[in-house]
Order: C-alpha cells, then sequence, then structure tokens
C-alpha cells in the first residue's frame, strides 16, 4: 500500500500509552513521521513546545498530531487514517 506523504508532526510523553500505540499505528502504516517527548524536554525548549502545543490544542493533551493542516488530539486512528488521505 502506498501511502500519500504529508508532514507529520506528534507532540507526545515519553510514559503516555496512547502516544506509543498512536507511534505503532504510524509505522504499521509505514509513515514516516517527527515526534518530540515534551517530558524529555527541559527549560526553554520544553517552555517552547508546550506554547507550540497551546495553539495547536488549547487542552495542552498528548499526544497532539498534526498531518497537514489537521491536529487531531489523542489516538484516534481513523482521524489519522482521513488525515493521509487513507480510507
Amino acid at each position: 500500500m502506498s501511502v500519500p506523504q504529508k508532514t507529520v508532526k506528534m507532540y507526545t510523553l515519553s510514559t503516555c500509552s496512547h502516544c506509543r500505540a498512536a507511534k505503532q499505528f504510524l509505522n504499521d502504516l509505514g509513515v514516516q513521521y517527527e515526534y518530540t517527548d515534551v517530558d524529555l524536554l527541559s527549560g526553554s525548549a520544553r517552555s517552547a513546545a508546550i506554547e507550540e502545543i497551546r495553539k495547536l490544542n488549547p487542552s495542552c493533551s498528548f499526544p497532539t498530531i498534526v498531518i497537514g493542516n489537521a491536529v487531531i488530539v489523542g489516538n484516534r486512528e481513523d482521524k489519522i487514517r482521513e488525515a493521509l488521505g487513507l480510507k
């Protein structure tokens, strides 16, 4: 299966089971993505990441996934597939 390549960026926590499941789901689909484990950042890097997440997802919950222009909060496989152009 060929996956259309869109920019995929995830903000996650290293200890979050939903975040791990979302990463695994994207791996299973063969999607390339970038992720930031926000809890492993410190100082200004952590503050900047949290500020960016709040712009996308005011509740600042995890995972926050950005696919193209779509923002998906949580491990919502149906919404992830939709944003990737998969049915």
